[in-house]
């Protein structure tokens, strides 16, 4: 599990500290200097990197011609270059990882609760969160590349959430008062999703 001083630091401040921690475990192993590659769906055996420098010529190796994620956010490191030469070591540093792995996972949860539109329930926001990590995974949503997608943004684009320093000993609930965000607004900036019902013993389904 992430540390919350980790989170506080450098995750995007729209994303709960519950969700960054799911969004890590979900996608990723929470290793540093992993590197996963793919052709198509076909997944390429790659040496596992001792050092950040072994990382970074792994993914510059395949980077133009693979589909290459990197760090504890498996992010999609090949996206918007065609020369690995390009990237940069900062990838497989856990902070700055984290930093743009949730910045662009903030922008698939806009684009899934788009999806949704603005008048969906709050029962809803689960599955939001299940589409979002389905999407990030496949890199797809509705047949949209989410990766290369325009940001709808919206109100959670534009003003960071607060974010409580230890969430953890909390008894309220993560989701929203109806006088803290607006009846069925889910792409309102003060969306929160209750995980408590979501953990190892219950797999991620993409519902539509």
């Amino acid at each position: 599990m992430l540390e919350a001083a980790l989170i506080e630091k450098c995750a995007d401040p729209s994303l709960d500290l519950n969700v960054v921690e799911e969004f890590v475990r979900a996608v990723g192993n929470g290793d540093p200097l992993a590197v996963t590659v793919k052709v198509g769906r076909k997944k390429i055996l790659v040496e596992k990197a001792e050092t950040p420098e072994q990382a970074l010529a792994i993914a510059r190796r395949y980077v133009g011609q693979a589909t290459v994620r990197v760090g504890m956010t498996s992010y999609p490191a090949h996206i918007g270059i065609e020369s690995g030469t390009v990237l940069s070591p900062t990838l497989f540093d856990a902070c700055e990882n984290l930093r743009m792995g949730t910045a662009m996972f903030a922008k698939v949860m806009r684009i899934v609760a788009a999806w949704y539109g603005r008048n969906a329930s709050s029962e809803a926001l689960p599955y939001v969160l299940s589409d979002s990590l389905h999407a990030w995974v496949s890199g797809e949503f509705e047949g949209k590349d989410v990766f290369r997608a325009e940001d709808p943004g919206g109100l959670a684009a534009e003003q960071p959430a607060v974010r409580p320093k230890d969430r953890r000993n909390s008894a309220e609930p993560f989701l929203p008062s109806v006088d803290e965000a607006q009846p069925g607004d889910i792409t309102s900036a003060d969306m929160r999703i209750d995980l408590s019902g979501i953990g190892s013993n219950a797999p991620i389904v993409p519902v539509r």
